[in-house]
Formats: C-alpha cells, structure tokens, sequence
C-alpha cells in the first residue's frame, strides 16, 4: 500500500522484505510527474510487487523521480529491463558492456548538440517508438540543466473541440535525418535516412494500457501525410501554410506550463517517464562544464 506520508525516522532505502507502505510519493504538479523515495531500483527489479506498485505509479504520474539511486550500470540495466528489451540510439551509441544504455555526456570541451533542447518524444521516427526511458544523473552542473517533462495526454484533453475534429484520422511523417541528420554530410545523412525510413505515426494516438488518447506529434514531426483532401482543402493556401501552422499550433501545446513538471538534477538522481504520453526537453542554460546522465531506452509497440 502507498501513502503519501511516512514517519521521519524511516530508511533512506527499503530493502526487500522491509514493510511496504513506507514507500512515500509526493506528487510534484497537479499535471504530471511525482518524487518516490525510500525505495531502490535495483531491489526493484527483483522484487515483483514493489515492481508492480511502481508501475501502477508511473501510469498515473507519468513520470516518476527517485533520489539518492546509488545503483551500478547493471542494476540500471536490469531494472529497465523488467518493462522491456533495451534499444541502442544509431547516432548517440549505447555502452559496449551494457547494450542499450546511452551514454550523454556534456564536457566543457564538448560543445552541446542541438537535440535536447527542444520539446520532443524520443525517437518517434522509429516505427515502434519507445515505450520508456530510465535516466539516470551521474554528474550534474551546480545549477542549471533541469529536464521538463509535459502530459500530452491532458494537452489533447484540453484542445478546442473544433481542433480535436480536425484531427480524426490525420498522421504524421516523423523524421530522423531532418533531426539528427541534419548537420551530417548529404552522404551520411541519405544513408542514415535509407536505414532509418521516415515513420508515419497517428497525430492522436490511443495508450495501449490506460487507453487514453495522446497528442503525438513533436519537434521530430515534419508534415501531415494525408491532409490534402477535399474536406481540408479548397485552394492552395488551405493547405499552405494551413497544414504546417496546424502542426506547428499542436506542437507548441507541450510548451503550456500547466501541462508541465520541472526536475532539478543532483547525482544519483532517476527519473523513468511514460514515452508514449510524454514529451521532454532539456534545458541547456548551463555554461560548460560536465553534465552526464545514463540512459536505457525501452522497446515499444507499433502506434495506433
């Protein structure tokens, strides 16, 4: 059983066995996200009903954060692997001895990237974007390098009903190349796209567990697929910029900060968000310095 309070002489961490309604949860907006603390992931991964009560927590919150997480690579590891096999990023690499962790590090002589600070879900320009990220802090800044997160299932929820009509049936042509490609040569980036074809993805897709309905398009979709149709377009102008300032408007929800929750990092801090009802961005207001987190990123299904 959850409570959202403890007494204060409780343990840091609880061990398997230990009594279970000790585990506290705080949530930290009225939209999403919530702090679960007294609790170790890597008891966690073998323990299945403290692994059960903590997924029942992440479908409602959304995105959970966990303090103090003082837990090896492999740990890590095996407790992301309890909600599905791990995938490997094509450009950021994995850890060669642990396949499907993604290392990010940030140097004072590493200039950072233009990918994280952007509103975004991760890698929907697979056709089986994942179904969840476990983050882990290594090193962080001082101050600075916090990580939102926003509910695109309450930012579909809250759309003007003429716009949610406009949107039955409509899709979305995600893209790698148009992101992470980008900056690479023209050679490069056609043979990172011939790997990784554009993924058409619903602009509302359905949550496979909860059944809710998500706000799925982001800062990797490029265009509507289907439209220009006769219902949506009667001259060309319906259709540009019509179309692109309808995605572009959709897009812009995950921005809303009544939608949102706000971490700041500290070391051995976890966070382990819902990618199929979220979006993150990175906030990269920090001067140089060393920023690295741990990534494992979780296999998901086919949208619908």
């Amino acid at each position: 059983m959850t409570q959202a309070t403890t007494e204060a002489k409780a343990p840091a961490i609880v061990r398997p066995g230990a009594i279970r309604d000790s585990i506290k949860v705080e949530p930290l907006t009225c939209a999403i996200g919530a702090e679960v603390s007294n609790v170790s992931l890597a008891d966690a991964a073998v323990d299945e009903t403290l692994l059960a009560e903590i997924r029942g927590l992440w479908l409602r919150h959304r995105v959970l954060f966990f303090r103090d997480q003082d837990i090896t690579r492999a740990e890590h590891v095996a407790f992301a692997r309890r909600f599905g096999n791990l995938e490997d990023h094509p450009v950021a690499g994995s850890d060669p001895d642990h396949p499907g962790l993604v290392l990010i590090y940030k140097s004072p002589d590493k200039p950072n990237d233009r990918y994280e600070n952007a509103w975004h879900t991760d890698a929907t320009w697979r056709e089986k974007p994942p179904l969840g990220c476990v983050l882990r802090c290594v090193e962080c800044p001082p101050v600075g390098g916090d990580t939102m997160w926003a509910n695109m299932a309450l930012a579909y929820e809250k759309l003007p009903e003429a716009v949610k009509a406009q949107l039955v049936g409509l899709r979305a042509r995600h893209s790698i190349e148009a992101s992470f490609g980008a900056a690479m040569p023209a050679e490069k980036r056609l043979a990172l796209h011939a790997q990784f074809p554009d993924a058409e993805h619903p602009v509302v897709r359905t949550h496979p567990e909860t059944g809710e309905k998500i706000l799925f398009v982001n800062s990797f979709a490029t265009h509507f697929t289907n439209f220009h149709t006769a219902e949506r377009v009667r001259y060309g102008q319906d259709y540009a910029p019509g179309a692109s300032q309808l995605l572009q408007y959709l897009i812009a929800q995950a921005a809303i900060p009544e939608y949102q929750v706000r971490f700041r990092w500290k070391k051995n801090s976890v966070a382990f968000w819902d990618n199929r009802s979220t979006q993150h961005y990175a906030v990269m207001d920090y001067p140089p310095c060393h920023r690295k987190m741990e990534r494992a990123g979780i296999m998901g299904d086919a949208t619908f």
